[in-house]
């Protein structure tokens, strides 16, 4: 079975993004030595307009070949004008407001969410299924995820959008790396505990 992987960016405060669900102070955090390991480590996880830019537009998947987002995520692709922000990548967009997809390389998920990524994790591949964003999506799907590769950015939000939007339940996870940046970010990789 497939492992859905929430890798994702977040302050130390535990915020993906301020209430209106904006990370970009993050940004300021892609320095010389971070950007390296993301582009080395998960070129998969750069978008379409970066990749040439980059240099990964021809690097293979090493993670994941399917990935996941919720309509807010998707949604900061569109006002750029970008249909198919991950097009090296099979794209779903959970999504009960759009209708139809606006481009045909992403495919909507308008049902039984938690089925859906069911029918995607029992599929046979060597890579796993990427869930970009956002906090409600990852909220539903709390129960799906078997890891989670946390992006903790040195910044504090105080309050905005929580990495997981759902009520209070325990789920438990184990520490199986972390890796530290000059600039001061810390990437954390969690199994779930089983």
């Amino acid at each position: 079975m497939r492992k859905l992987t929430y890798f994702v960016a977040c302050s130390i405060d535990g915020f993906i993004g301020d209430p209106g669900g904006d990370a970009s102070s993050m940004f300021t955090f892609l320095d010389e030595e971070f950007l390296g390991y993301l582009t080395s480590a998960y070129p998969e996880t750069i978008a379409a307009q970066a990749r040439q830019p980059l240099g990964v537009e021809n690097a293979e998947n090493r993670h994941f070949d399917t990935m996941i987002q919720g309509r807010g995520s998707y949604q900061l692709a569109l006002d750029i004008g970008v249909t198919s922000p991950y097009g090296h990548l099979r794209q779903y967009v959970a999504s009960r407001s759009l209708g139809t997809s606006p481009d045909p390389a992403v495919t909507l998920i308008d049902g039984d969410l938690v089925a859906a990524v069911r029918e995607l994790k029992a599929e046979d591949s060597e890579l796993g299924i990427w869930l970009c964003g956002g906090s409600r999506l990852a909220g539903e799907l709390v129960d799906e995820i078997d890891e989670l590769v946390i992006k903790t950015y040195p910044q504090v939000y105080g309050s905005g959008m929580p990495m997981f939007g759902s009520g209070f339940a325990v789920t438990d996870f184990v520490l199986e790396s972390v890796r530290t940046f000059g600039n001061g970010v810390l990437v954390r990789t969690y199994g779930r505990k089983r």
